[in-house]
């Protein structure tokens, strides 16, 4: 490996440290339904989004507020002893990607069979912290 290949990853590593994510691979959910949740809580605060994914009647917002804790737990893991609360995370990148899909036939009139895909997705979220300075000022 090249020094500058080198120097590149050692940057991209620090970069993932300070980073607080969770990824959900392989949900049998097509991306379109799960993008309909996303979209609902992208830039919200943590709490908020917990609360809205709760009381949403759509069945991906129940993986979608589990893949949220589990995001929060991988803050509280690295910065052990600050609560939740008073740190100011907000859902700063919510990314639905398509997975794999299932190919099924149905059947169909006359002897013949239509194809039925099942849809997966993958979901990348992540947390980042809101500075109380850059609010005041905007407020």
């Amino acid at each position: 490996m090249g020094a500058r290949k080198r120097n590149t990853a050692d940057q991209k590593k620090e970069a993932a440290k300070s980073r607080y994510q969770a990824i959900l691979r392989n949900c049998p959910t097509s991306p379109r339904k799960m993008r309909l949740v996303t979209d609902l809580i992208s830039g919200m605060e943590v709490n908020k989004a917990l609360d809205v994914l709760k009381f949403s009647s759509q069945e991906a917002s129940r993986r979608m507020e589990k893949l949220l804790l589990s995001a929060i737990a991988n803050w509280q893991s690295k910065n052990e002893g600050v609560r939740v609360e008073e740190s100011n995370l907000f859902v700063k990148l919510i990314h639905v990607d398509g997975g794999r899909s299932l190919k099924r036939l149905q059947t169909a009139p006359q002897g013949r069979a239509y194809r039925v895909r099942k849809r997966s997705n993958h979901v990348t979220l992540v947390l980042d912290r809101r500075n109380k300075e850059v609010e005041k000022t905007s407020n």
